[in-house]
């Protein structure tokens, strides 16, 4: 059975793309991508078809992940068939456990960054949209940091299915 994963973001142009590469290369990278499988969306629809944000693929293929994306807005239909929804921030958590049809599909929203331990109480991963390359750059250390840890936590998982 295959476990799922979705990052959310506010557009699915910037911080869930990037999540979702990054995350997709360390699945690879532990031989797990044949038994995880993520994706990405946002909450809203405002760039529904789009492709990431081009200092998104930038930041994304200078430091050697793929940077292919088309948005999509996240449905509450999907909490049946995932596992996990790592929200980028906590604007983004609130809007998905509203949306969530069951308390058990509540429990499956977590924020991205608390799974680095580094991150103390600031769990939030800035939006960079607005500003300069800086941001979408400050965006991937962020994503990246995060991004063993929530390895390490859906590896167990993962392993405790095959148990």
């Amino acid at each position: 059975m295959t476990y799922r994963v979705c990052f959310v973001c506010t557009g699915n142009i910037c911080r869930s793309p990037m999540a979702e590469s990054v995350f997709r290369t360390r699945l690879r990278e532990a031989g797990l991508d044949d038994r995880v499988e993520a994706d990405s969306a946002g909450t809203g629809g405002w760039h529904e078809g789009d492709d990431a944000d081009p200092r998104t693929v930038s930041v994304l293929r200078e430091n050697g992940y793929d940077g292919a994306h088309i948005a999509r807005q996240f449905q509450s239909s999907w909490f049946s068939r995932l596992d996990l929804v790592i929200a980028l921030d906590a604007g983004h958590l609130k809007a998905l456990r509203r949306l969530a049809p069951t308390p058990e599909d509540a429990a499956k929203v977590r924020l991205l960054r608390s799974y680095d331990p580094a991150a103390g109480d600031d769990l939030d991963v800035p939006d960079p949209y607005y500003g300069g390359m800086d941001g979408f750059e400050e965006c991937l250390e962020m994503v990246e940091a995060a991004s063993e840890g929530l390895l390490a936590a859906v590896r167990e998982q993962v392993e405790g299915r095959a148990a």
